[in-house]
């Protein structure tokens, strides 16, 4: 008998055979898996915007980033303030999108509320609108002034050391509170708003 002509073929591996990969790609064997990586891409050229906005960020003083974060933060307090969402008709503009074409909270429903609440120093009535939101505002506060207060005057306050399993967790609570207050069974028709 004589071989067949053409290329030759590597032996398959067995059906549930686990495929390892050499760690130097000299090693690679004669087909040449993996192939060898690029000489590496070249990094993009940034555009005018990007390159303004790079000068503008290295010839400011430090303090202009939180200055500005704190006009973000006021930004939303006064609109807050100025729109009075409690008097507001559910469908008044802007609105969730989510709840007006559901009917379902959303899992921010009722934080703006809650803020025009926390404004006012009424905390009872800010829970009951959002009560993770209400829960989260001091360590949001604090994390925000530490961070603040190094970047204008680098102070050093003790840090809040938040782990991922941390946030994990709230976030797997924000998650269950959002399903929870759309329950239409009491006791979760108390969370809707």
């Amino acid at each position: 008998m004589t071989s067949p002509s053409g290329p030759v073929h590597e032996p398959q591996p067995a059906p549930g055979a686990v495929h390892t990969v050499p760690a130097d790609p000299t090693d690679a064997g004669p087909t040449g898996w993996p192939p060898p990586p690029p000489g590496g891409y070249p990094a993009p050229e940034p555009d005018r915007i990007t390159r303004f906005v790079l000068r503008l960020y290295e010839r400011s003083p430090r303090w202009v980033v939180p200055l500005a974060a704190v006009g973000c933060v006021g930004i939303g307090m006064g609109y807050a303030l100025l729109s009075n969402p409690t008097h507001a008709a559910p469908d008044a503009a802007p609105t969730c999108l989510l709840k007006l074409t559901t009917g379902l909270d959303c899992p921010g429903c009722g934080g703006t509320r809650a803020l025009w609440y926390v404004l006012h120093a009424d905390l009872p009535a800010a829970a009951r609108h959002h009560f993770l939101f209400v829960f989260a505002l001091p360590f949001l506060a604090y994390l925000f002034v530490a961070w603040a207060g190094n970047q204008a005057f680098g102070w050093r306050l003790p840090e809040l050391r938040i782990s991922s399993k941390v946030i994990g967790g709230f976030l797997g609570v924000w998650l269950a509170f959002s399903v929870l207050r759309n329950l239409p069974w009491a006791p979760f028709t108390s969370l809707y708003v």
